[in-house]
């Protein structure tokens, strides 16, 4: 039976790439068509609208900005709906509020479908390299078979029980991901600020006890002045406020997360949307230029 994959955008044309190479019978849909070619070089089927896609599959992935964009693909609120997902197996890979994701469980539930949700842990390198972690939750009969496919794409698939237990999950995640990143980022920016080496900075980390793949992968972007995405800061700023919100409904303090959120979104109102999550040394650049600004003028 072929396999769907909805939304190929920095993370899901990798992730579909790694699937297909696999052997994997796969047809693919993206709002922007021309976003289909590679996977159409690769041997991929190419549908000509979501709904054609979901036609021909039992199980469809789903990689998408948010739940405007899944809603959009499925038919949700239109008579389609029912059609579109009756007797499938819905797989949200996307990073959406557990709520919304609750919702769409059911949703899909009354219409005869089945749903899970496989968020990443991850950016670009990894998805190229199938080097991802998926968090799983939700049943359905296909359960085993999305196991297995999601191995194509990740070196590990962690079970986090019901809805919206994997979200939940990446969102934790996440929260340490975007604090770890925006600190290692300060520490550059600081030690640039105190006319260090920042090779030798950079250096010092990757040979310590710190180190990951994270700094590793961060700290060489920096040095090179290198702000191609692999996880862009729109992206990061809609997860950041993601986790925000999270933690605001369970009334967890968050305080480094609430920071983070500040600086991500000055690096967007700066114009790095498109840039990757290292691209916070802007807003620190920024704060700087504004104190020494207020210092040159006291």
């Amino acid at each position: 039976m072929e396999i769907g994959f909805i939304g190929l955008g920095i993370m899901g044309q990798p992730m579909a790439a790694n699937l297909k190479r696999a052997g994997v019978p796969l047809v693919v849909w993206n709002r922007t068509p021309q976003r289909t070619a590679p996977l159409a070089a690769e041997g991929a089927a190419v549908a000509e609208t979501a709904a054609a896609l979901l036609a021909r599959v039992g199980i469809a992935f789903l990689m998408l900005m948010n739940g405007e964009a899944i809603d959009a693909a499925l038919g949700r609120g239109t008579d389609a709906f029912a059609a579109n997902v009756a007797g499938r197996t819905l797989v949200n890979m996307g990073t959406v509020p557990p709520g919304y994701s609750i919702a769409l469980e059911r949703d899909i539930l009354d219409a005869g479908g089945a749903y899970l949700e496989a968020p990443v842990s991850g950016s670009r390198a990894p998805a190229e390299a199938g080097r991802l972690i998926a968090m799983l939750a939700g049943s359905s009969p296909r359960k085993e078979e999305v196991e297995r496919l999601l191995g194509y794409m990740c070196t590990r698939v962690v079970p986090c029980g019901p809805v919206p237990s994997a979200l939940r999950m990446k969102l934790a995640v996440n929260l340490y991901l975007l604090t770890t990143v925006a600190g290692f980022v300060e520490a550059f920016h600081f030690a640039d600020g105190l006319g260090l080496d920042l090779s030798r900075f950079v250096e010092v980390l990757e040979a310590g006890p710190m180190a990951s793949e994270v700094s590793r992968i961060k700290g060489r972007k920096l040095l090179a002045g290198d702000f191609t995405a692999q996880a862009a800061i729109g992206d990061v700023l809609k997860n950041s406020a993601l986790v925000a919100d999270a933690a605001h409904e369970a009334g967890v303090a968050s305080p480094l997360q609430n920071a983070c959120l500040s600086l991500y979104r000055e690096t967007l109102d700066l114009g790095h949307g498109d840039s990757d999550m290292v691209a916070v040394l802007h807003a620190f650049a920024a704060r700087t230029a504004a104190i020494r600004r207020a210092s040159a003028g006291a």
